[in-house]
C-alpha cells in the first residue's frame, strides 16, 4: 500500500473533464423547450380549479339561501279566528266554545306552540254540520314532517286517515294536505296546513277531501297574516 498523499497519486484511466456551461443542470430530464407550454397548461388547470371551487362555494351559498329564505319569510306569522270566514260564521255558543277548548288543548298537548286556538264555524244556511278548526303558531324547521306526525296522532285517536294527498297550498306557501277518516256521524274530511311559522288542522263533516281542501285554503288566506 502506498504511503503517499492521495493528491500525489497518479490517476490511471481518468475520465475526461466535464465542461460546465452557464446553463443550469436539470435533474428531471425535462426538455426546456417544452416549459412555456407546460406552464400554460398548469396555469389553465389552476384557473379551472379556482373556478370550480368558486362555483361550488356559490352553489352551497345558494342552497343555504334557498333553505333559509322560507324560514325567514314564514317564521313570524299570526293566525286569527274572525267572526266571518270564507262564507262561514263563527259559533260562539257555550257548547261550541267547550268543543273548541277541547280541540285546542288536545292539539297543544302534541306540539309545542307559542299561541294556540280552537274555533267552531257553521254554514249560515245550516245545511252542513259545523267545521272545526284548531292549531297555532310556532317555529317549525320541517313543516311537512311535523304535519304528517299530527295526522299520525289523529289516526291513533279517531282511526286511520285514508287517501291523504297534497293539495296546492295557495299564495302563503308551505304544505297543505287532506284525507278522510271516520268519526261520530260517519265519514268526514280532515285537512292540515303547515309552514315554518304555523300549523293548523280542520275537520270537515259532509265534505269530500278535495272540496274540503279548497275551503280550507280559502279559510287560511283569511286567517293567516305575516
Amino acid at each position: 500500500m502506498s504511503n503517499g498523499h492521495l493528491s500525489e497519486r497518479a490517476v490511471d484511466e481518468a475520465p475526461e473533464p466535464v465542461n460546465l456551461t452557464d446553463e443550469p443542470i436539470r435533474l428531471d430530464g425535462a426538455d426546456p423547450a417544452l416549459e412555456p407550454r407546460q406552464a400554460g397548461v398548469r396555469a389553465r388547470r389552476r384557473r379551472v380549479a379556482w373556478l370550480l371551487a368558486t362555483a361550488v362555494g356559490l352553489a352551497g351559498a345558494g342552497a343555504l339561501g334557498t333553505v333559509a329564505w322560507p324560514i325567514f319569510q314564514q317564521q313570524d306569522t299570526t293566525v286569527a279566528s274572525p267572526a266571518q270566514l270564507a262564507g262561514l260564521t263563527r259559533d260562539d255558543s257555550e257548547p261550541a266554545r267547550s268543543t273548541a277548548d277541547y280541540l285546542r288543548n288536545g292539539f297543544a298537548a302534541n306540539i309545542e306552540l307559542d299561541q294556540s286556538f280552537g274555533t267552531v264555524y257553521r254554514n249560515p244556511t245550516g245545511e252542513r254540520r259545523p267545521v272545526l278548526v284548531f292549531g297555532g303558531t310556532t317555529l317549525l324547521w320541517q313543516p311537512e314532517r311535523d304535519l304528517d306526525s299530527l295526522f299520525g296522532l289523529m289516526t291513533d285517536e279517531t282511526g286511520q286517515v285514508s287517501g291523504l294527498q297534497s293539495l296546492p297550498p295557495g299564495p302563503l306557501g308551505g304544505v297543505l294536505k287532506c284525507g278522510t277518516t271516520n268519526g261520530v256521524g260517519g265519514e268526514f274530511a280532515v285537512c292540515g296546513w303547515a309552514d315554518h311559522g304555523s300549523v293548523v288542522m280542520g275537520l270537515f263533516p259532509d265534505h269530500p277531501a278535495v272540496e274540503a281542501g279548497d275551503l280550507f285554503r280559502k279559510m287560511r288566506n283569511e286567517m293567516q297574516t305575516r
